[in-house]
């Protein structure tokens, strides 16, 4: 139900942030208002994917489940890349693994948590992902590494070791997918989304039969409107954070993802409260590693072909907040079994992060 009121009710934000461009409301006006108008684009995009992929079967929607299960973040990213905001970018990154492994997963925990005193799921999934994960710290961590270390460094030493860097992450990635997908494919049987039992435990216990090309037309509606929004929105991001005495560091951290995840946000605390804690934990795990394997390395090689150049040397403070986040998810998830307190401890991390972000004079 709250998912079909933000996915229908917000929709109004579209035309209203057309008035804001067109009228001239002001950049902190259409900043707010494309912000909403994504949200509800965000969800219908992932909606469409997951009838797409009921259709497709197991193996296909898994697969395009993995690969569209972040669109928004990258469509947002590369309209903010093309406009040059590389710093936005990268914080952006960060703050979408930030935020998935500590904000949706501690929301799912603490909320499921409440309605069930203990939930469990595969723990196997969990040291996959989190191994994984380790992996992605790493490649993020070395290239800052390298400048602080080192004296002098050249800005192409730099590009060429985020270019190698992303091109084995890419590869890492298309692993973990014949994993999930095929040699291992047993251990992550737990649902595409548990939409067709939804729309199966009505009056009428029909099987879910999803018209292809309506959702079709969804998904291609929904990309190209949520690519428009965030033209509008990254447009005047800068100029309305600044108003804020917001810094593009904390912009890009925390406000970027709310706005590009509400859909995973949504997905994974639905099915907690549902004690589906394994389709759950699998949604904000697996976003977080395709930001990380996926949409970061892409991000910088269309930066070099579209000439706007990105690397992977972040914010050192960005590189510890990743650190600590996979860390305190890996430590939580490793048994198998949550609670509402640890929800919180999730919840509490990402608070002080978010604090610290705020201050951080970067």
């Amino acid at each position: 139900m709250v998912k079909k009121i933000i996915s229908f009710g917000l929709l109004i934000f579209i035309p209203i942030s057309l008035l804001a461009e067109y009228l001239d409301w002001g950049s902190l006006a259409i900043f707010a208002t494309s912000a909403i108008a994504i949200i509800p684009l965000a969800i219908w995009l992932s909606t469409a994917t997951e009838e797409v992929a009921i259709v497709a079967g197991p193996s296909i929607g898994a697969l395009l489940n993995a690969l569209f299960g972040n669109a928004t973040e990258l469509i947002i990213a590369l309209v903010a890349l093309k406009a040059g905001l590389v710093d936005i970018v990268k914080a952006s990154i960060t703050g979408t693994i930030i935020s998935n492994l500590l904000l949706v997963m501690g929301l799912s925990m603490f909320l499921g948590g409440l309605r069930f005193k203990e939930q469990e799921f595969q723990s196997t999934i969990a040291r996959v992902n989190g191994s994984t994960m380790t992996l992605a710290v790493i490649a993020i961590l070395l290239p800052a590494m390298v400048v602080f270390t080192a004296d002098g460094v050249e800005e192409s030493a730099i590009a060429h070791l985020s270019e190698t860097a992303s091109v084995v992450l890419v590869v890492v990635y298309a692993l973990t997918l014949l994993f999930s997908l095929k040699t291992h494919r047993y251990l992550y049987d737990v649902g595409l989304v548990d939409l067709e039992e939804e729309l199966q435990a009505g009056d009428h216990k029909t099987a879910h039969q999803p018209n292809l090309w309506l959702w079709l037309g969804v998904l291609v509606v929904s990309t190209v409107a949520v690519a428009f929004e965030s033209e509008l929105f990254v447009g005047v991001v800068e100029e309305a954070t600044s108003g804020l005495g917001l810094t593009p560091l904390f912009t890009g951290v925390i406000l970027l993802p709310l706005v590009g995840g509400a859909a995973e946000y949504v997905t994974a605390v639905r099915v907690a409260l549902k004690n589906n804690m394994d389709l759950s934990v699998s949604v904000a795990m697996g976003s977080s590693l395709l930001v990380a394997l996926l949409v970061a390395p892409l991000l910088v090689l269309v930066g070099q072909v579209i000439g706007q150049p990105m690397d992977l040397n972040f914010n050192p403070f960005e590189v510890v907040a990743v650190a600590i986040a996979v860390t305190i998810a890996n430590l939580i998830s490793l048994d198998g079994r949550s609670n509402w307190l640890e929800g919180v401890l999730l919840l509490a991390t990402y608070v002080i992060l978010g604090a610290a972000f705020y201050f951080h004079p970067a």
